[in-house]
């Protein structure tokens, strides 16, 4: 079997088994300098109410402290599954880049953040511009983690609730295992 065949069977392999029934949330992180962060079908495993000011925390993103984070809005209309959108989804690394955890807020119009268990999370999807450091941090980054609301930074975790979970696809490990089988194709060309 050729390195490229088999780096593309690995590659498939990592992407399909990290998905779970009850991720709410995919991250992707394909497009150089950019993140995109799509709802799932998925519902929430509790229910609880917050403000979108202050939002959801996808725990554990990062990998460690690292770059503030800039992000400006390409386009989007990720909400709450209860509440409208008002086109204008954000995203927030508190402690000036220590936090390991990345927040999405500002997103409803209605000011609300509600979630209902059994009852389906999020809609719509969201595609922020980032600098080259707050990528190459979200690239380090886990692969999957818990969602919590209402939390906007780590010290919220305590006192929020786990309503499911968020997946990062293709898994940066799996990019890896892509730009190895590039490079491969690339070394027996010439």
């Amino acid at each position: 079997m050729s390195a490229i065949k088999m780096a593309v069977l690995a590659s498939a392999a990592i992407v399909t088994t990290g998905a779970q029934a009850d991720d709410l949330l995919l991250i992707d992180l394909s497009v150089v300098n950019q993140i995109t962060i799509t709802a799932t079908a998925g519902v929430s495993a509790a229910t609880v109410s917050g403000s979108s000011f202050t939002g959801v925390l996808l725990a554990d993103f990062y990998a460690g402290a690292g770059s503030a984070l800039t992000a400006t809005l390409d386009a989007g209309d990720l909400t709450t599954a209860a509440n409208a959108s008002d086109g204008s989804p954000a995203l927030f690394r508190g402690g000036a880049g220590s936090n390991v955890g990345l927040n999405i807020w500002s997103y409803a119009s209605d000011g609300g953040s509600d979630f209902t268990a059994g009852s389906l999370a999020f809609t719509g999807s969201a595609t922020w511009n980032i600098d080259a450091a707050m990528y190459a941090d979200m690239l380090a980054g886990a692969g999957s983690g818990d969602i919590y609301a209402p939390a906007d930074t780590d010290d919220d975790i305590p006192s929020a609730v786990v309503i499911g979970t968020y997946n990062v696809v293709p898994a940066p490990s799996a990019m890896a295992v892509l730009g190895l089988g590039g490079l491969v194709a690339g070394r027996r060309r010439r």
